[in-house]
């Protein structure tokens, strides 16, 4: 099946294979569900343990594990299985843990989790404020842009609703085995935070963001960039800091407006100009494209929503 639709600004949605990709000008953001790649595979089995032996006797370990979970509903295939396995490198209990933790959070954070669908988020998704970058960086990671300051209007968008677009960014790039493999980076660009942003955050807002992102997150979290933060950024820091485990701190780089740092942990190709890089995006509005982009994976979506521990399960 394909599908083609014009965008504007010149930009067009295509499927192949049911496929999805979002090409405006130079800007080309494709689904990747390659498993076939040698550079990935060697990747995998030297940094998570990943051979046919340790795969088959995980994946037969976990489905025995979550029975324990009677209440937790789940879907049977391996592929869905593997997105767990993977960050936890393959140790079924591990694995077990994460899913426990994962669904909970969904469940006990209605606020943020019910209805997650990219039909449901599209003024957030077509605002700019998140957008994912085409290029990988040379070790396979997928790049994360958030723009938390200038992009972002709080009396037209709320950070309930960035927060929510974000798990929706996270979970897409997670459907892809190579990004499973590899990992993400997150680029926060802090350009133009006022006080008007930070008073938006609060100490329970940011505890059960760094919940989900610590705890919950089935991804490898590489790194988290701070580029451009103003002072006024560590009003906003002094918040979550209480949260951060040492682990987080440790992914966690604050670049300010020194390029060269932040193209040293991501390399050039994979960040765009304006922050010091050679991927030079498009002068014309991207964000309709990007949320059509999400949009294609809304029916996986709404199968993923139907996911979790039972209503009424203690928790």
């Amino acid at each position: 099946m394909s599908r083609q639709r014009d965008q504007d600004g010149g930009g067009t949605i295509t499927s192949v294979r049911d496929v999805p990709c979002c090409k405006i000008e130079n800007f080309v953001l494709a689904a990747d569900f390659d498993d076939t790649d040698e550079f990935f595979k060697k990747k995998a089995e030297k940094e998570l343990r990943e051979t046919p032996e340790v795969v088959q006797q995980a994946l037969k370990d976990i489905k025995v594990l979550i029975q324990d979970e009677p209440e937790l509903t789940l879907p049977e295939d391996d592929e869905f299985y593997q997105k767990f396995l993977r960050p936890c490198k393959w140790y079924p209990k591990s694995t077990y843990e994460l899913l426990k933790r994962f669904y909970k959070f969904r469940a006990n954070h209605p606020r943020y989790c019910d209805n997650l669908l990219p039909s449901k988020e599209k003024k957030v998704l077509s605002s700019e404020i998140l957008v994912p970058l085409p290029d990988r960086t040379p070790n396979g990671c997928r790049v994360l842009l958030i723009n938390a300051g200038k992009k972002w209007n709080p009396k037209q968008v709320s950070i309930d609703e960035i927060f929510r677009s974000v798990m929706l960014s996270l979970d897409a790039a997670m459907a892809e085995p190579k990004t499973q493999i590899a990992g993400v980076h997150v680029i926060l660009n802090m350009e133009g935070l006022t006080l008007r942003h930070v008073t938006h955050f609060t100490p329970t807002f940011a505890a059960t963001m760094t919940e989900w992102v610590q705890r919950c997150l089935p991804c490898r979290l590489k790194g988290i960039h701070i580029v451009n933060q103003p002072f006024i950024f560590n009003m906003l820091f002094a918040i979550f800091k209480p949260f951060l485990l040492e682990k987080t701190q440790k992914r966690l780089h604050f670049h300010g407006t020194d390029r060269d740092s932040l193209i040293s942990h991501l390399s050039a190709k994979s960040v765009p100009t304006d922050l010091g890089g050679e991927m030079v995006l498009p002068k014309v509005p991207i964000g309709e494209g990007i949320c059509e982009y999400f949009c294609w994976f809304e029916k996986e979506f709404e199968a993923s929503n139907k996911c979790g521990y039972r209503p009424g399960t203690r928790r």
